[in-house]
């Protein structure tokens, strides 16, 4: 009978952890709303569109100074009937954000640019906007060929200070990524 007690008890704080968990995991999300492809110069520019939400853990993590990657993965594929898709292209980006505690403001960070807000809702707001970001050339695709474009924005795991990086294996409070965005590309207009 001791034992059955002590059996429920144990399952009580196991329940206990796992939705506390789940309920702090509920304050981040990073959901893709649109993207196109656009033709400049003969190359082909990304333009997409996210919604990202933070919760109070990484908001507190950001102002205690750790920068966070965030991966922008773009796919070109070209869709086989009886078989794998053939991939055309793929196009990775890191922007990263940080803040800096001397100036009090949030820095993201994208490619050779720098850029610097007042309020992390601000640097939030930048680091959704994926604008002009160069994918692929007119060379790479063929007139009348159909394709598939594919797009995933996420935290890289890899690069998460060393200090959180055991937990941002175990915890999916530190796994953020958005759903995989696909849409057949309009080319060649």
């Amino acid at each position: 009978m001791h034992c059955c007690k002590k059996i429920k008890a144990i399952f009580c704080i196991i329940a206990l952890v796992l939705f506390s968990s789940s309920v702090l995991a509920e304050g981040n999300s990073l959901r893709l709303r649109s993207a196109n492809l656009t033709a400049y110069e003969g190359e082909y520019l990304l333009n997409a569109d996210a919604e990202i939400n933070f919760s109070s853990e990484i908001e507190k993590a950001i102002q205690k100074g750790f920068a966070f990657s965030f991966l922008i993965e773009f796919q070109l594929l070209s869709p086989k009937k009886y078989w794998f898709d053939d991939e055309v292209v793929t196009t990775t980006q890191q922007v990263n954000l940080s803040y800096h505690a001397l100036t009090r403001q949030y820095i993201v960070a994208r490619n050779d640019q720098q850029r610097a807000y007042a309020s992390l809702d601000e640097a939030l707001e930048d680091l959704s906007i994926i604008q002009d970001m160069k994918v692929f050339q007119e060379a790479d695709v063929e007139r009348g060929e159909r394709y598939r474009a594919v797009l995933l924005m996420r935290l890289d795991q890899k690069k998460l200070p060393k200090a959180l990086r055991i937990e941002g294996m175990t915890s999916n409070e530190w796994k953020i990524s958005s759903q995989r965005f696909e849409w057949t590309p309009s080319l060649f207009k």
